[in-house]
């Protein structure tokens, strides 16, 4: 199964994104904007690698309200790992369409990690390699859209370092 999307071109999508490290399970949260409120229609994707690896995206009315790296991949380090240098910034939808009261969705795939020698730029690889776009959906995180407008990829972008490495 695919993560299913819909991009919305032309469309600033500036949110701040909130880091936020648990010292006890080394769980990285990225809450990106407003919580959606009490009545919002939410749904979790749930990503689990082949390795035991565990991503979670958190939806509120198809909007990307936060990721969590629940169960780290192995982190490959690159001294050149740096984003795209131009990426559109876009608005997306993440979830189910047609109006399916789909609550959680779970997808298996190999689900690959690397960061750059500071590890102030994650970025994770869904599925085997391919060709894609990268959008920006809010200042500190940037998606990997395939050729198909499936999900490839996640970029976090200035994130601290865990609290036990300061």
């Amino acid at each position: 199964m695919t993560i299913p999307l819909e991009i919305e071109s032309g469309v600033a999508a500036m949110a701040g994104v909130r880091y936020r490290w648990d010292e006890d399970t080394d769980i990285l949260t990225a809450e990106v904007g407003e919580r959606g409120g009490a009545g919002a229609r939410t749904l979790s994707v749930d990503v689990e690698g082949s390795d035991g690896s565990w991503l979670i995206f958190d939806v509120a009315d198809g909007r990307l309200r936060g990721v969590e790296v629940a169960v780290w991949p192995t982190v490959r380090k690159r001294s050149d790992l740096a984003p795209p240098p131009a990426v559109e910034s876009v608005t997306v939808r993440l979830g189910p369409r047609n109006g399916d009261r789909v609550s959680a969705v779970e997808v298996d795939t190999p689900v690959s990690a690397e960061s750059d020698r500071a590890e102030r730029v994650l970025h994770f690889r869904l599925g085997t390699a391919r060709q894609v776009r990268t959008v920006r959906v809010a200042h500190e995180l940037l998606l990997d859209i395939d050729s198909r407008g499936r999900l490839a990829g996640l970029w976090l972008l200035d994130v601290p370092p865990f609290p036990g490495d300061q």
